[in-house]
C-alpha cells in the first residue's frame, strides 16, 4: 500500500538517528527525493501536502537506510556528492569530497578569475585530483581556463573521467586528465614554468592520526595516508612539482589538516622556490590551506583573501 511520503521521509529519520547519525532529518529527506527522482523542494512540499509514494520506492528508501545505518557515505548510496555548483559522481575508489574543500577550490579561482579578468585566459593544474571537484570547479566557474588534473589512481582516474564527461561540452573541453604520480619530476614537465595557479588537496593524514569518523573508512588509504610520520611525503612532492610548474607570480593552494599549518609552512620553506607560506582558515575559522607565491611576476596574486568564501 503506497506510505504518505511524510511518514517514509519520518520513519528514515527516526532509523537514521537511532544510527547515532547526526544529520538524520536532513538524510532522510535526501534518500527519499533520490528514491523518487525528485529534488529536495518537491519532497518537502510532498510532505505538506500529504502526497503518497509508490511501493517500490518505499522500499528502495529502506534499503538504503539500512545501508546508512552501517555508515556507508551517503553520497555511495546515492552515487552523488555535492560541491559548489556541481553534483559529482562518487562511489568506492575515491575520495568524497568534503565541505571545507570548496574554500580551497575558492582561493584558486579567484586567482584564476583575476587573470581571466584581466583578459588572460589561466592555467590551472591540480593535483591529485581525484573526482575532479577542485579542477572541474574552476573549469565551470572561471570562463576561458584552462584546468589540467593530474591523478595516479586508476579507479579515481574513472569517477575523474564520468564527471568531466557529463558537463558540458564548452566546459569539458577545457579540462586535460593526466595518469601519473604528482611526485614524479617528468609529470608534466611540458608545463614547467607555464602554469599561473597550482592547486592540491593531496593525501595528508599521518599514519597515527586515522580518521575517526566511520564513513572516512570508505575513502581508499591512497587518498587519506601523505606519508612519512608526519603525512607530509607526500605534500612535499606536490610542492616540489608547484614550484618547477609555476610563473614567477604564480600561486599555489594546498590543502591540509587543521593540525599541519605549521608543518606545511616548515615543508614549503624546506622544499624551496616559493616565498613565505601563508596558512589559511576554512569556514570554521580552522586552519586548512597552505598559500604561497613563487616570486616575482605581476601582482595579481600578490592579494590573497584572508575570509574564503564558499559556493559558485
Amino acid at each position: 500500500m503506497p506510505r504518505a511520503v511524510a511518514d517514509v521521509v519520518s520513519g528514515a529519520a527516526r532509523a537514521l538517528k537511532d544510527a547515532r547519525i547526526a544529520s538524520s532529518d536532513a538524510e532522510a529527506v535526501m534518500l527519499v527525493a533520490h528514491a523518487l527522482d525528485a529534488s529536495l523542494g518537491e519532497v518537502r512540499s510532498q510532505m505538506i501536502t500529504g502526497a503518497t509514494m509508490p511501493d517500490e520506492a518505499s522500499s528502495l528508501v529502506n534499503d538504503m537506510v539500512a545501508r546508512r545505518r552501517t555508515r556507508e557515505p551517503l553520497q555511495h548510496i546515492t552515487g552523488l556528492a555535492p560541491f559548489r555548483t556541481l553534483e559529482l559522481h562518487v562511489g568506492p575508489g575515491v575520495f568524497v569530497p568534503r565541505p571545507e574543500t570548496e574554500v580551497v577550490a575558492q582561493v584558486a579561482i579567484d586567482a584564476a578569475q583575476r587573470l581571466a579578468d584581466d583578459g588572460t585566459m589561466p592555467l590551472v593544474v591540480d593535483l591529485c585530483a581525484g573526482s575532479g571537484a577542485i579542477s572541474l570547479s574552476i573549469a565551470a566557474e572561471v570562463r576561458g581556463a584552462r584546468v589540467v588534473a593530474v591523478e595516479r589512481e586508476h579507479a579515481a582516474l574513472e569517477w575523474l573521467r564520468r564527471n568531466r564527461d557529463a558537463l558540458p561540452e564548452h566546459v569539458a573541453s577545457r579540462v586535460e586528465i593526466v595518469e601519473g604520480d604528482v611526485t614524479d619530476p617528468a609529470v608534466l614537465q611540458r608545463l614547467n614554468t607555464t602554469v599561473d595557479v597550482v592547486v592540491s588537496n593531496p593525501p595528508y593524514v599521518p599514519p597515527h592520526e586515522s580518521p575517526t569518523e566511520p564513513e572516512a573508512h570508505h575513502d581508499p588509504d591512497a587518498a587519506l595516508y601523505g606519508g612519512g610520520a608526519d603525512g607530509m611525503e607526500i605534500p612535499r612532492g606536490v610542492m616540489a612539482t608547484a614550484a618547477r610548474l609555476l610563473v614567477s607570480g604564480g600561486l599555489f593552494v594546498m590543502e591540509h589538516s587543521s593540525t599541519q599549518g605549521d608543518d606545511a609552512r616548515a615543508a614549503l620553506a624546506s622544499v624551496g622556490g616559493f616565498g613565505a607560506g601563508e596558512t589559511l582558515p576554512d569556514l570554521t575559522g580552522r586552519d586548512r590551506m597552505v598559500v604561497a607565491r613563487r616570486p616575482g611576476g605581476a601582482a595579481w596574486s600578490a592579494e590573497i583573501s584572508r575570509a574564503p568564501r564558499c559556493g559558485g
